[in-house]
């Protein structure tokens, strides 16, 4: 008989914070549990006020998981024209200054009670993992899948050591993935390989940018002047994230884009600098605080300018091209899904990314087809993560290992094949285990201090039971 799938999505960050793995595992959740026919958890993390001080914008706090859900919600609910169905737990976690991460404290599978758990679902499974000391995944899991975010080894590569770090880093992850999840996927090719893994995009956008995709194009064929503004960008204001590229571009052809006006939207570690590097420029470049992509404001812009190669797949081009936008970026992999839109325009190398910027602002954007309005929304990336992480399909209950008579010899001859592998996996598992909860090498490897079991105030925040102290004898 059929049960119904409980799928527990875990990932590394939360809203307020802006970022692709707080926002996109929201909305996975939201329309995993849409039809009722899935029963699904979000399981974010919970960070402490002083974290949340570091973390959050605008000195958004919260002082209980209660406020921060209500909040979770009430913006998930203003963008989406259905109830959201499911559940919302919280981990306990720690923000690392020098990662600019938020990273899981203790077993964070005890979140999810041994009767519910069925399918994780790990955004990020090799963050989720680097110093997961607790219950083995595929243990507790009938399912694990991992879904790959973010670029690290691109990231590593560009900070100081990087050549020497970056192989590590790619081993780690490498490593993590292979013992904790049954199957990966890729965003794009962007990344690094990963053990069982596929390349899909498995994300959609907010449906409010294909309303507004959907009035621009309305004005555009009442012959009405929908769009005012020249170009612009928006990312986390830090180097990495293509405003390097954007700025020596912009720099190197003062001359052939002087008619031009660039605005460039975001918040972040090198915001100053950035300014100042803008300012240098004899171009109309202005700088602005970070926002949301959804405002107003951007509405009426014409060209969305994204040179970035770290990205994995830009949560911000599917936006842009979802408002009806021209989008100049990069032929890279992470760019990949957004060649079969006619108004994403790729260049090869800097002469063409100028050429296409000059096109782009004298033509009018495409309207876009049903086929590609769909492709972008959600309901099409839900199809899409269902049949890449095969979720349709009948699995062993947890851990593969479990005890079945097997009577024919082909069957036991494929287990004998495969035991010796499994054998492997267990043994690294028991390495990892062993590594990670030792606080020297955690420390080592970058783990926050402190971070094996949670404090005593996140054990009250989150109602947990409180850590036993150890009782000092008189001698």
């Amino acid at each position: 008989m059929s049960r119904k799938q409980h799928i527990a999505i875990f990932t590394t960050a939360t809203l307020p914070w802006m970022t692709g793995t707080a926002v996109n595992p929201l909305f996975r959740a939201a329309y995993l549990a849409k039809d009722g026919d899935r029963d699904v958890t979000l399981v974010v993390p919970w960070l402490s006020i002083k974290d949340q001080e570091l973390v959050y914008p605008n000195n958004i706090t919260f002082n209980s998981t209660s406020e921060h859900e209500g909040y979770v919600r009430h913006w998930l609910e203003a963008r989406i024209d259905f109830q959201s169905r499911f559940n919302l737990k919280f981990y306990p976690a720690k923000f690392s200054t020098d990662k600019r991460s938020i990273l899981a404290v203790g077993d964070i599978t005890t979140t999810i009670p041994d009767e519910e758990a069925d399918i994780a679902v790990l955004e990020e499974p090799e963050h989720l993992n680097w110093y997961h000391h607790g219950r083995r995944w595929k243990s507790k899991f009938r399912r694990v899948i991992g879904i790959i975010h973010t670029n690290y080894v691109e990231y590593v590569k560009r900070e100081k050591n990087g050549k020497l770090l970056s192989p590590i880093v790619k081993h780690a992850n490498t490593w993590v993935a292979r013992i904790y999840c049954h199957k990966v996927i890729r965003l794009s090719a962007a990344t690094q390989d990963f053990p069982r893994s596929v390349v899909c995009n498995v994300h959609g956008v907010n449906p409010k940018f294909l309303e507004i995709g959907k009035a621009k194009f309305a004005q555009l064929q009442k012959g009405e002047l929908a769009f005012t503004k020249d170009a612009y960008y928006i990312g986390k204001m830090v180097w990495s994230k293509g405003y390097k590229e954007l700025l020596h571009l912009l720099s190197k052809y003062e001359e052939e884009l002087s008619d031009i006006k660039v605005d460039l939207y975001g918040s972040g570690e090198d915001s100053d600098q950035v300014q100042q590097a803008a300012k240098s420029l004899s171009l109309a470049v202005r700088v602005y605080p970070g926002c949301d992509h959804a405002d107003p404001p951007f509405h009426d812009y014409k060209v969305f300018l994204n040179p970035s190669t770290t990205d994995v797949v830009c949560t911000t081009t599917a936006e842009a091209l979802a408002m009806g936008k021209i989008v100049i970026c990069a032929n890279h992999p992470s760019n990949e899904f957004f060649k079969q839109f006619p108004n994403c325009y790729i260049y090869n190398d800097e002469y063409e990314f100028v050429k296409l910027t000059l096109k782009a602002l004298a033509e009018k954007p495409s309207p876009l087809s049903d086929h590609l309005m769909h492709e972008l929304s959600w309901e099409a990336a839900t199809e899409r993560f269902l049949n890449a992480a095969e979720l349709n399909q009948v699995y062993p209950e947890k851990d593969p290992s479990f005890k079945h008579s097997i009577s024919s010899s082909s069957s036991s001859s494929s287990l004998k094949s495969r035991k010796p592998r499994k054998n492997m996996e267990d043994a690294s598992a028991c390495l990892h285990q062993k590594i990670s909860g030792i606080e020297a090498a955690r420390r080592a490897f970058g783990a926050v201090p402190k971070s094996l079991k949670p404090d005593e105030q996140q054990c009250r925040e989150l109602g947990l039971v409180l850590p036993t102290k150890k009782s000092s004898r008189k001698p």
